[in-house]
């Protein structure tokens, strides 16, 4: 579908659904991004919905300015799969014994490692970089110096709330049946740390005195503040890059010591709370991604649905019009309180019938019922990304 503009803002706010769909909360936020005197224009993603300071699902191009709120505080949160050489016929009938494999070997919800990852003895892990990556840590926020080692530590890990680790097997096409390992994640509690810390900086900074949000504060280019949050903001996207390199490769593991058989394909990974530097009209902007990925012509992405839905590994098609972007995935349609209220544990088993999967109350607020159709989703943003291939999971491991 083509964009619709959002009606009262300053600079150009593109839709990619039925603006007046969108939640009142969430179309408010986006009229106050629209109103910062810094903003080139925002893109709308299909996914759109409420979040701290700035929309999730929300594509913001500023001029000299970034607002960490419109990156989040899940730095370089994330995804990442492969495809393998696997098909649904080589799966056994009973995969509870995958799903226990995945998760002996993946830290998941609060846990870490009783030991720092040592890249050495992962096999397929990128060598490139550890130490180097980890020197960089001094200099970060000084906040945060005491965290080193929980950072170190969380590393390789996977968190709760909605990352998941998916054996996933391809729907419909020439490669029907055809295994993929897919995974979402971000930065862990460091990148939490640090955004929340520039957040509480920029917030006093005498220029954000007047704005319609507090959240929406911003860091202008060349000031000591912007120059530090950049800095642990390129750090702790690394970490989440690598965080996600880590588990993809440990996940290639287990299903390789099942299956010595197997061949992968090369992986695909992409953040979706993030921020680049990009150029647009000819004018060069810090494009904040909170919710979407970069879809620029020709790049792979994954957009995921829920863990009964299914999910997507696209291809961008490059429309500026979006600043080259896509949906990170379906979305939240309720909040985790009212989908809590609203679903059973029995509910949970109906939805994802047919996936090895926790079904118990502890993540009944990620059920499926609780996001938007993602095929409608993908429907609304036709003309930003095609479809590669179309996932379901068998396999859905939660923190």
């Amino acid at each position: 579908m083509a964009f619709t503009p959002l009606p009262g803002t300053r600079a150009p706010v593109r839709v990619w659904t039925d603006p007046y769909g969108i939640e009142p909360q969430a179309a408010q936020q986006l009229r106050n991004i629209g109103a910062l005197p810094w903003v080139q224009g925002v893109a709308v993603m299909p996914d759109v919905h409420f979040g701290k300071g700035a929309t999730v699902g929300s594509v913001i191009a500023m001029r000299q300015a970034v607002s960490p709120a419109a990156v989040g505080v899940d730095i370089g949160c994330g995804m990442s799969a492969v495809r393998t050489s696997l098909t649904a016929a080589d799966l056994p009938d009973d995969l509870a014994p995958l799903r226990a494999a995945i998760e002996a070997a993946v830290p998941v919800g609060f846990a870490k490692r009783a030991n720092p990852v040592d890249p050495r003895r992962i096999r397929g892990l990128e060598q490139a970089g550890w130490d180097a990556f980890w020197k960089r840590f001094g200099e970060l926020d000084r906040r945060v110096a005491q965290l080193e080692s929980r950072a170190q530590h969380q590393m390789g890990t996977l968190g709760g709330g909605n990352h998941f680790i998916e054996v996933c097997v391809e729907q419909g096409g020439p490669d029907a049946g055809q295994v993929w390992l897919m995974l979402h994640s971000g930065s862990r509690n460091i990148g939490k740390e640090l955004a929340e810390r520039h957040i509480g900086v920029a917030r006093k900074l005498p220029h954000n005195t007047d704005l319609p949000d507090r959240d929406l504060a911003v860091f202008l280019a060349g000031t000591p503040e912007m120059d530090a949050y950049r800095r642990d903001l390129w750090w702790a996207q690394e970490y989440a890059r690598r965080n996600r390199a880590v588990m993809l490769a440990l996940l290639c593991g287990v299903v390789r010591e099942q299956f010595p058989q197997v061949a992968y394909g090369e992986p695909i990974s992409c953040h979706h709370n993030y921020v680049a530097e990009e150029s647009y009209d000819g004018v060069d902007v810090l494009v904040t991604r909170k919710g979407a990925i970069r879809a620029g012509r020709g790049d792979l992405g994954i957009i995921p649905g829920s863990m009964g839905t299914g999910s997507y590994i696209v291809r961008g098609k490059g429309n500026p019009d979006a600043y080259c972007s896509a949906s990170h995935g379906a979305g939240r349609r309720m909040s985790r309180g009212q989908a809590k209220r609203t679903y059973s544990t029995a509910d949970l088993v109906r939805q994802t019938a047919g996936v090895e999967c926790r079904k118990d109350a502890g993540v009944v607020d990620e059920i499926p019922g609780a996001y938007k159709d993602i095929t409608k989703v993908m429907a609304q943003q036709d003309d930003l990304v095609e479809v590669v291939a179309h996932l379901k999971q068998v396999v859905c491991v939660k923190g």
